[in-house]
């Protein structure tokens, strides 16, 4: 059963694209990953086939571990950050769904036991800089009869411009507050879009209003600005979807960040996330990992999070349309609020629709073919 080839590609959903691995065995069984589609996925797709995929066929695809660890340090000078670490994410994500599938196994069996299989989410509600506070009310409102158990607002503001427009943010946090009640949890997410002074100030609001926590309220670049942020304010800071190596998060941790937030398919995949927390848990923090990907991504972060100690936070989820669930057979939809892992199905659980696929699958052959 070694590996017989490596297929990374796109998948076209019209509006946006996917950045997709898929990882075949000698037996004719194949495990799906996805890599963060930032800048398209195109650099991680180039690293997968033009580096990965000729130095893992004809290994043993459960050794996902060795050849992380490998690949890493082979490769050590093309990263260790963004497309190389979401590389490593995408192959590991997909090696983990072979195995499953060799042993018969879901991940989250494999990954230790689920603490849980039914999950709930919290609504992650982007795109609200430069709206209305009645039009953040209006976009959070067509979440709630889904059922989410936690409502995060994001800012999604331009980076480059920081407070920009705080009186506005407070405006909009203070009015999804008042829609929702005090019955239900409420973040905010910056998305680096304060100073140290202007994330303390909302960080004062957002305390008054009783939120859960305060996402990404400095750039991610700056360690110490989270730390003065973190210490002027009793809130839980959050932060880490932009860290991609165990030693970003320990610099996060050690800024008193409260709740790390990896990626699975930034950070490594399933192995990167199990060091992550660990390390979570050394420092004695919340792990609530960060996931805005539909399918692959978001299936993977749910068997991940059902094998968390604690993970008693509610799952990231950001995409309602369901228009990934084409290519699937039985893909993972919420019912009352609730994601379910069925124990039956090896892997991730998901079963490609074959045709479905072939139709929107786009294979990666370099730059000029994106």
């Amino acid at each position: 059963m070694p590996i017989a080839r490596v297929e990374a590609f796109h998948v076209d959903w019209g509006r946006a694209r996917s950045a997709w691995v898929r990882v075949w065995d000698a037996d004719g069984r194949s495990g799906l990953g996805e890599a963060s589609p930032m800048g398209g996925g195109n650099a991680a797709l180039e690293i997968v086939s033009g580096l990965f995929a000729p130095a893992v066929v004809g290994a043993d695809p459960c050794d996902q571990a060795v050849l992380q660890d490998r690949l890493f340090h082979q490769h050590a000078k093309v990263g260790p950050d963004g497309a190389f670490a979401a590389a490593l994410a995408a192959l590991d994500i997909a090696l983990w769904d072979l195995k499953g599938k060799i042993l018969e196994r879901p991940v989250f069996q494999l990954l230790g036991g689920a603490w849980r299989t039914e999950l709930p989410f919290y609504a992650s509600v982007g795109g609200n800089a430069g709206r209305s506070p009645e039009e953040v009310c209006r976009a959070v409102e067509r979440w709630l009869p889904l059922g989410p158990t936690l409502v995060k607002v994001r800012l999604d503001a331009d980076r480059t411009r920081r407070d920009a427009d705080i009186d506005g943010d407070i405006a909009r946090i203070r009015a999804v507050r008042g829609l929702l009640g005090p019955g239900l949890p409420l973040a905010f997410d910056a998305n680096n879009n304060y100073s140290v002074q202007g994330a303390i100030r909302v960080g004062r609001i957002l305390e008054e209003l009783g939120c859960a926590w305060f996402e990404e309220p400095v750039q991610h670049y700056h360690p110490e600005s989270f730390e003065k942020v973190a210490r002027a304010l009793d809130i839980p800071v959050a932060a880490g979807e932009q860290e991609y190596t165990l030693q970003g998060f320990q610099r996060l941790a050690d800024a008193g960040v409260a709740i790390l937030q990896p990626d699975i398919v930034k950070t490594g995949g399933f192995t990167g996330l199990g060091h992550v927390a660990a390390l979570a848990r050394t420092f004695g923090v919340d792990l609530v990992p960060h996931q805005t990907q539909p399918a692959v991504g978001h299936t993977a972060n749910l068997h991940f999070v059902a094998s968390l100690l604690h993970g008693h936070h509610p799952c990231e989820w950001n995409d309602p349309s369901g228009a990934q669930n084409a290519v699937f057979r039985w893909p993972v939809r919420p019912e009352h609020g609730r994601f379910t892992l069925a124990p039956d199905r090896p892997g991730l659980g998901l079963e490609i629709a074959e045709e479905q696929l072939a139709r929107r699958a786009r294979p990666w052959g370099g730059a000029g073919t994106a």
